[in-house]
């Protein structure tokens, strides 16, 4: 196994793509993974794409999944309305186990790279209720991933790092200017139109605006209207 090579999960949004950064300023190989898992829009998809090449990642991959099949989030169904206000507990923009499908990707790409350092964006002081961004599934999975695979079996460890889990928005837009991230290449709206631009009032964008606006930054976000 090798520490050079590191499995980074990216959505196309701001958030992990501050991750790829970060791991690319540790010196670090970055091998990207993007998942087509049925959500509303593919514009997040060719962000994911944009920002792998950008910042130089050696492979980008996107594994096809249908989470659609199962139901039960705003994100995968389009009978269920994305919300445009603040809401209280778990909102419907949950899909549920994704986060745990696609660490269990990872983990198994990692494998097959000789990778032992997965990377994923995922963020608990701006993390809108999903349970599956908490540390405590974090260190969870990490724990599962080690009896699970051959790797954890030899003793080559593998860890699932989480650089922006106790981070604020803000800081998150402030790591990533400093190391250059170009922001206009992203696309974090749960119902971006085909061309990529926000709509301006669902969660995600909500949280994105604060972001920008307490870091004292331009916000470089194309919306619709």
């Amino acid at each position: 196994m090798t520490t050079s090579k590191a499995v980074i999960l990216v959505s196309g949004g701001l958030d992990s793509t501050t991750v790829l950064a970060m791991a690319k300023q540790q010196g670090y190989d970055c091998y990207t993974l993007s998942f087509d898992y049925g959500q509303r829009h593919s514009a997040e998809l060719l962000a994911a794409a944009r920002t792998s090449k950008a910042m130089g990642a050696i492979e980008h991959k996107v594994v096809k999944l249908d989470l659609g099949t199962i139901g039960g989030s705003a994100l995968t169904d389009t009978s269920i309305d994305v919300p445009v206000e603040e809401s209280e507990g778990i909102p419907v923009t949950y899909v549920p186990a994704r986060n745990t499908v696609f660490l269990a990707i990872a983990l198994g790409w990692a494998e097959v790279l000789e990778a032992q350092l997965i990377f994923v964006g995922v963020n608990a002081v701006d993390y809108s209720g999903y349970p599956d961004c908490r540390p405590e599934f974090i260190k969870s999975f990490e724990l599962m991933a080690n009896l699970a695979t051959k790797a954890g079996v030899e003793g080559n460890t593998l860890s699932i790092e989480a650089p922006l889990i106790q981070m604020t928005k803000a800081e998150i837009v402030q790591v990533g200017a400093a190391l250059g991230v170009d922001y206009s290449l992203t696309v974090s709206c749960y119902q971006a139109d085909d061309e990529g631009r926000a709509c301006g009032k669902c969660d995600s964008c909500r949280l994105r605006r604060q972001g920008f606006e307490q870091a004292q930054l331009s916000d470089p976000t194309r919306y619709a209207s």
